[in-house]
C-alpha cells in the first residue's frame, strides 16, 4: 500500500468500481448506513455502531483517518480488524488491484485500497450492517459505491475548500451526492446554505428526510461525571436518562443523529419506538478516541482532534461548560492548509498559554510559522515554540505545573489542532 501515496487525491469512482466488480461486489452483500458532513462523522459512526451492536447485530465500521494503526479504519463488532485478517484480505485484493492499475491512467489510491479492503472484510465476516464514513466530500468519494439505504449528514461547514468548493453551498452539494433514490436521510441541523442543496437532492431522487429540530433532536442535557445525561427526541418517541461517556453539546447532537439513523435502519418511527433500555446500553458503551479524551491525570491531559473553526468552537464550548480548569495550557499542531489563525483565536480565551509544534504529517505547518501566528493572537509572552512533539508536551506540562500551589487537580493540558497531532501525542502518552 505504501506505493499508493497516502495523501494522493483522485476523485473518480471507475477504478474502485472496477476493483469491486473483480472482487464480486462485496459492498452489495449487506445493507449500509453512510455518513458524511464536516464535523462529527467518526463520533456519530461509533455511536451508531455501538447502538446496532446493543440490538444484537454484527457490525462492520469504516472510518478515517486512524490514530495508531490502519486496522482501526476497518472494525468488526466494534474492534479493529485483526492483523491476520487484514493481511489475508490484502493478499486477496492486491493482485486484482494490480490488474485495475494496469488498465488505468491513474493507479488506485491508498483510500481506494482501504475502502475495498473494508468492503471485502465485511462481506467475508459476514456483517449484518456496515457503518461507512466518507473520506472526503460525498458524490465522488470512493465509498459512494454503496448507495446506502440510510444516509447521515452531520453539520456541514467550510473545510477542504481546495477539493470541495469555497462556499458551504458547494460543499453541501458535494456531500449530498451520497443520497441515492429511495434513501432515508438523517440530517443534523444545518445552516440555510447547506440545507437547501440537501433538500433539493432529496426531492430530485425521491429520498425521505428527517431533520434535527423538526423530527428529532436533543430535548435536555446535563453534565454528569465522565460525560452527560440526555433526553432525546427520536423518530419513534422520547428516550430519557440516556448517559453518553462523551463531553460537549456537539456530542449530544451526534447522539441524537445516531439514534435517528438507527431508528430509521431498524424500521422504528411514528408508530414504533426502540427499546429504551437497549438504547441506553448502546450509548453507555460508546467511545470516541481523540475527542476530548483524557489520557493522563495530575495534570489532566486531554486530546482533541478539532482541526477547523466549527470543530474547535464546539471543543472550546465543551471545555468552558464541562471542565473547571484553574489553569489550562495548549499544545497546538496544525496542517498548513487549515485556518490556523481562527483556531488560535477560538483557543485564546480558554488557554493560559500555548506551545506550538509541528506534527508528523508531511502537510504540517512549520512550528515557527505557527508560532508567529500564535504570538499575534496570544502575545509573545504566552507562546512557546517546540519543534518536536515530545518537547512540546514536556514544555506544556511544565508550564501547567509552574506557579500552582498545592493540588494539580485543576490544572490541564489540551493537545489539539489536527487528528495527526492527537495521534502523535497518543503514541507518546499511551506508552
Amino acid at each position: 500500500m505504501a506505493g499508493r501515496g497516502f495523501t494522493r487525491m483522485v476523485f473518480e469512482l471507475d477504478r474502485i468500481e472496477s476493483l469491486l466488480d473483480l472482487l464480486g461486489s462485496p459492498q452489495r452483500a449487506y445493507p449500509s448506513i453512510h455518513l458524511t458532513g464536516t464535523n462529527g462523522k467518526t463520533s456519530t459512526a461509533r455511536m451508531i455502531d455501538s447502538l446496532l451492536r446493543a440490538f444484537g447485530l454484527h457490525t462492520g465500521r469504516y472510518t478515517s483517518p486512524h490514530l495508531e494503526t490502519v486496522r482501526e479504519r476497518i472494525s468488526l463488532d466494534g474492534e479493529p480488524v485483526s492483523e491476520d485478517r487484514f493481511v489475508a484480505t490484502y493478499r486477496e485484493v492486491a493482485p486484482l488491484a494490480g490488474l485495475v492499475d494496469q488498465r488505468s491512467a491513474e493507479p488506485l489510491t491508498y483510500f481506494d485500497m482501504t475502502t475495498a479492503l473494508a468492503f471485502a472484510t465485511f462481506a467475508d465476516a459476514p456483517v449484518d450492517v456496515a457503518v461507512v464514513e466518507v473520506g472526503l466530500g460525498g458524490a465522488e468519494d470512493a465509498t459512494n459505491v454503496i448507495q446506502a439505504g440510510v444516509c447521515v449528514l452531520t453539520p456541514i461547514g467550510l473545510d477542504h475548500t481546495e477539493w470541495l468548493g469555497d462556499t458551504i453551498q458547494d460543499i453541501a452539494l458535494a456531500k449530498a451526492g451520497i443520497i441515492h433514490p429511495g434513501a432515508t436521510v438523517i440530517s443534523a441541523a444545518q445552516e440555510e446554505e447547506a440545507a437547501r442543496p440537501i433538500l433539493e437532492r432529496c426531492v430530485e431522487v425521491g429520498a425521505t428526510v428527517a431533520r434535527e429540530g423538526a423530527e428529532f433532536g436533543v430535548l435536555r442535557r446535563s453534565v454528569a461525571v465522565g460525560g452527560q445525561v440526555l433526553t432525546l427526541q427520536g423518530l419513534g418517541g422520547v428516550y430519557e436518562e440516556v448517559f453518553i461517556p462523551l463531553h460537549g453539546a456537539h456530542q449530544a447532537q451526534n447522539a441524537a443523529v445516531a439514534l435517528a439513523a438507527v431508528e430509521a435502519f431498524l424500521g422504528a418511527g411514528a408508530r414504533r419506538q426502540l427499546d429504551v433500555e437497549t438504547v441506553r446500553e448502546g450509548f453507555a458503551t460508546a467511545s470516541s478516541p481523540g475527542r476530548l479524551e483524557r489520557v493522563r491525570t495530575a495534570p489532566t491531559v486531554l486530546l482533541d482532534g478539532a482541526h477547523n473553526p466549527q470543530g474547535m468552537a464546539a471543543t472550546v464550548t465543551a471545555l468552558q461548560e464541562e471542565f473547571a480548569f484553574s489553569k489550562l495550557v495548549g499544545v497546538l499542531g496544525v496542517l498548513a492548509d487549515k485556518d490556523a489563525a481562527s483556531l488560535l483565536e477560538l483557543l485564546e480565551p480558554v488557554l493560559d498559554s500555548v506551545v506550538v509544534t509541528r506534527n508528523s504529517s508531511p502537510r504540517a505547518m512549520p512550528a515557527a510559522e505557527l508560532g508567529a501566528l500564535a504570538a499575534e493572537v496570544f502575545g509573545p509572552d504566552r507562546v512557546e515554540v517546540a519543534e518536536e512533539m515530545p518537547d512540546a508536551i514536556e514544555a506544556a506540562v511544565a508550564a501547567a505545573e509552574s506557579d500552582v500551589p498545592g493540588e494539580l487537580s485543576g490544572v490541564g493540558v489540551l493537545i489539539t489542532g489536527s487528528v495527526v497531532t492527537v495521534a502523535d501525542a497518543r503514541r507518546l502518552l499511551k506508552r
